[in-house]
Parts: C-alpha cells; sequence; structure tokens
C-alpha cells in the first residue's frame, strides 16, 4: 500500500508568498498614489494659472488694449493675487470674466470665498520692458514650474 496525500508544501506555499509579495510591490510602485495626487494637483494649477491669463487678456481685449482694474497688476517681483495686496483682481475678473477666482490645491491659506476674502496662492507679475503678463503656481509639486506668459 502507498500512503500518498495531496496538498501543497511548505516550500510551494513560500514560493507562492514571495511571487505575490514581488507583484503588489510592483503594482504598488507603478500605481504610486502620491505621485498620481500630486500629478492631478499640478494639472489643476496648469489650467487655473491659464484661466487667470485668459480673463486678464480677454479684460483687456474688452477694453481696446488697456487692462482696466482699480488695481494694476504689478510689476515688481512675484506677488500673491489676493485681497490683501496690491494685486487684488477679484472685482475685474470675476463674474464677467471667471466664475470664481482659482485657488492652488494645496498652498497655505489659499482659498476663495467671494471678493472680499480670497487668496489664490499664485502670483502675476508684468515685465517693464516687453509688457508680457505671467502668472505663476510657486507651490507646484514633483519639481515642476508651472508658469503662463502672454
Amino acid at each position: 500500500m502507498q500512503n500518498k496525500k495531496s496538498g501543497f508544501t511548505f516550500i510551494e506555499v513560500l514560493i507562492a508568498m514571495a511571487l505575490i509579495a514581488m507583484l503588489a510591490s510592483v503594482v504598488i510602485v507603478a500605481a504610486n498614489p502620491a505621485r498620481q495626487f500630486a500629478t492631478g494637483r499640478n494639472t489643476q494649477r496648469a489650467e487655473a494659472v491659464n484661466s487667470i491669463l485668459n480673463a486678464v487678456h480677454q479684460n483687456m481685449v474688452d477694453n481696446q488694449g488697456v487692462f482696466t482694474c482699480s488695481a494694476s497688476i504689478p510689476t515688481s517681483s512675484t506677488t500673491a493675487i489676493s485681497s490683501s495686496t496690491a494685486a487684488d483682481l477679484c472685482s475685474c475678473l470675476v463674474p464677467n470674466y471667471l466664475s470664481a477666482m482659482p485657488y492652488d490645491p494645496s498652498a497655505t491659506g489659499a482659498a476663495f470665498t467671494d471678493c472680499t476674502n480670497y487668496n489664490t496662492g499664485y502670483t502675476i507679475i508684468q515685465s517693464t520692458t516687453t509688457g508680457r503678463i505671467t502668472v505663476n503656481a510657486p507651490s507646484a509639486e514633483l519639481g515642476k514650474t508651472i508658469s503662463v506668459e502672454r
């Protein structure tokens, strides 16, 4: 008589567990949720700076090339677009050109309630030599530079 047992040996179970662990680690590294979220926030920032610059330019187009706003676009180093700075552009852009001021998804203090209480977390500057306007997202992640200039 032969004594035959069916089932897996301990070595076979260990090999199967090791293969599953390796496959799981490859999937987690490939998916990298933190990087995916950071990429999504950067995409949102790129869309926001483009929207702000488009709204500024639409205001200028509607007014024969002159930006009509009580606050002028700053010509010095970067200034946050905020109700507490010289670049308070909200009342000039909302609601005619933007439904609401976009704001950085992860910048400290960035939020929009209304034109009296907001901080976009973005910067805007107009070159004194070329007249070009640049909107930046200084809180961009993954070492990216998000800037739009026209």
